[in-house]
């Protein structure tokens, strides 16, 4: 997958990647990631779907949206339901890690003609984050709280040294190295987030989970995801180590499927054939 496309919604560029044939699968990274992210994985399940694999709106080589409310995971889930409409799949399989996961699962509760499947990797739900956050999870996960801060406070900082900022993200949230991560794929996300307009827009996502995503959440407490959904995590994730993973999902999934993955938040990239063969397994049992 490396021939890039671009979708034009009403507001945004979408930019993406198509491999394979056969059953549609959308593929949504997370931060400080771009869709690069998938490549050792996609090349397995372009063997047996037509793979799709986009940057969300704000990352990557995709539009940045100049505000906090065009950062919502309902506005990016709006954007990935019009792009697969635009390929002819109507219906698909929706697979997310990090951000990506939070999309999918938010495209589940709006679209839910359009979600075939749900995989989320190494997320608990967006609103029990926020409503139930300890000082462990506070400092596990500073993050959310350092660029959710006004702007430019957070672009200022992270903007003096890109590199040394995102790699500490790569490396904080579980067991993990550098070396971990493919050195072209390190190379693809450092040019991402050395743009002004890519710092801007992840900090403007965070700014909107807690203002808005977060209350859209609570509105939707009482709404259950009815299709197949499988629950990945990093065995070895901040996640895994504070929380029951898949006990946070048990009352928001009806048919739910749970497995941990050696590594932490970031075992795609670690575990990349662990991945593919839970990924598979979970779309070829259905």
């Amino acid at each position: 997958m490396t021939q890039a496309h671009r979708f034009h919604t009403d507001d945004q560029i979408i930019a993406y990647e198509v491999a394979g044939n056969g059953p549609p699968l959308l593929l949504l990274h997370g931060f400080p990631q771009t869709r690069a992210m998938w490549r050792p994985i996609a090349r397995a399940l372009a063997e047996r779907f037509t793979v799709v694999a986009a940057d969300l709106r704000g990352y990557g080589a995709s539009s940045k949206p100049a505000s906090v409310a065009d950062m919502t995971f309902r506005l990016m889930a709006q954007d990935m339901v019009a792009l697969m409409a635009s390929l002819g799949f109507d219906r698909f399989h929706a697979i997310g890690h990090d951000r990506g996961a939070r999309t999918v699962h938010r495209m589940a509760l709006d679209h839910p003609a359009a979600v075939e499947s749900l995989t989320v990797m190494d997320i608990v739900p967006t609103e029990y984050l926020l409503s139930n956050m300890t000082t462990a999870l506070a400092k596990a996960y500073y993050h959310w709280l350092f660029l959710a801060q006004p702007h430019p406070f957070p672009e200022t900082l992270i903007g003096h040294d890109p590199d040394t900022y995102f790699e500490r993200c790569l490396l904080g949230f579980g067991k993990a190295s550098l070396g971990d991560f493919d050195p072209d794929l390190l190379e693809i996300y450092r040019s991402a987030w050395r743009n002004p307009g890519c710092i801007r827009a992840m900090c403007d996502d965070y700014r909107a989970a807690i203002e808005i995503d977060w209350s859209d959440d609570q509105a939707d407490l009482h709404r259950r995801v009815e299709c197949p959904a499988l629950v990945l995590y990093g065995k070895d994730g901040a996640m895994a180590r504070m929380l029951d993973v898949p006990a946070t999902w048990a009352d928001r999934l009806t048919d739910m499927r749970h497995s941990a993955i050696e590594g932490g938040h970031f075992f795609p990239d670690q575990s990349p054939q662990a991945t593919t063969t839970a990924l598979t397994d979970f779309l070829g049992s259905l």
